[in-house]
């Protein structure tokens, strides 16, 4: 055969019975050793041993350091690369290796480590916050400041608390309108029953039963324009203006950020500057750069926002302030056609009373 199995190079040396081999064979052994041992495992590396001929193995290669060698001892540890780890991977179940443990690189982070450095960079950005709340309050520190921008948003929450306080006295106002209203409906019914019992007073009581019905009547007209004046003012109040603040208040600690870190890059550069101070300066310069151009960033929000409210916040209390005069005038003129009318112009619909009860079906 033109090709020779694998162990029949191994198998055919001979040896002596004291396990020396033969030296008219060292030659030939050599390479066919060579060929036959794993790429990167030299000859100094093997030795031969042999158990005579009657033991059950002959010719046995044992990886090791070679009788008489004086070269040290290598590991016979194989590192392979990602694609070559999968295939032995692969291969694990139908062989066995027989050059060493396969060691993997493990290159996964710790997580804990991670957060670990999360909570150090949040620990030190409070710190120099917080310094820089103290500084400015005990008047030790600089602070930046917009004042076009800083008089806009005193404007406005100043507004908010005028807006929140016309929304109280109108809830108030509904509260009370309310009441009145189920007064007179009950104060209708009871003149209906008399004038039903009492027939020399009938005209009488039908008359003030006919009035006090008409009254409650206008008075839930005038309620359902109340409670919608009240609705979109409270839309505006504390969801638009709300939401506005909340920008102003992300603007205030980005503002906080800029000047705490403007403030150590300041303090670095009136410090010498030498081979330890120098990465400092440049890496605190790094990070002022960002927190710099996060506040240029919040502070554009807020312009933006600040000028979209204010188009919003015109447009809305104009609408509600002609609704709220023209029911509240036609409701004290007694003109009922024209407190229907408006209802009717700003698009409310009045609830019918018991509209909302469940029916006896729904009940079960």
């Amino acid at each position: 055969m033109a090709q020779e199995s694998p162990r029949n190079s191994a198998a055919e040396i001979p040896v002596t019975s004291n396990g020396q081999l033969e030296d008219s064979h060292e030659h030939n052994f050599d390479k066919d050793l060579k060929r036959s041992l794993p790429v990167g495992l030299g000859l100094s590396e093997t030795k031969i041993t042999s158990h005579g001929f009657d033991g059950t193995k002959e010719g046995v290669v044992e990886a090791g350091p070679f009788p008489g060698s004086s070269a040290s001892p290598k590991s016979s540890i194989i590192s392979p690369s990602n694609a070559a780890a999968s295939r032995l991977a692969g291969q694990g179940g139908r062989t066995q290796q027989k050059s060493g443990p396969v060691v993997l690189a493990d290159e996964v982070k710790n997580p804990a480590m991670e957060k670990l450095e999360l909570v150090r960079k949040w620990s030190l950005n409070t710190y120099k916050c917080t310094r820089q709340i103290i500084s400015e309050k005990l008047g030790r520190g600089s602070r930046t400041v917009d004042l076009e921008l800083e008089a806009q948003i005193d404007i406005l929450r100043d507004n908010k608390k005028k807006y929140e306080n016309i929304l109280k006295l109108a809830q108030t106002l509904s509260t009370q309108l309310f009441q009145m209203v189920h007064t007179q409906r009950q104060l209708g019914d009871a003149f209906a029953d008399l004038s039903l019992k009492s027939l020399e007073l009938h005209e009488e009581f039908g008359y003030n039963a006919d009035t006090q019905k008409l009254l409650a009547k206008n008075g839930e007209t005038l309620l359902g324009a109340i409670n919608f004046f009240i609705a979109s003012v409270n839309t505006l109040v504390n969801k638009t203006i709300e939401d506005t603040l909340l920008t102003v208040k992300q603007y205030e600690s980005a503002r906080i950020e800029y000047d705490a870190y403007r403030t150590d890059l300041e303090e670095l550069n009136l410090g010498p500057r030498d081979a330890n101070t120098l990465p400092k300066i440049e890496q605190s310069q790094q990070l002022f750069q960002v927190h710099k151009e996060k506040y240029d960033k919040m502070r554009n929000d807020v312009s933006v926002k600040l000028k979209f409210l204010e188009e919003n916040k015109v447009k809305v209390l104009h609408n509600q302030l002609v609704l709220f005069h023209n029911a509240i005038a036609a409701y004290f003129a007694g003109n009922q056609k024209q407190l229907e009318q408006t209802l009717k112009q700003f698009h409310i619909k009045l609830k019918t009373p018991g509209a909302d009860a469940p029916s006896w079906l729904e009940e079960q």
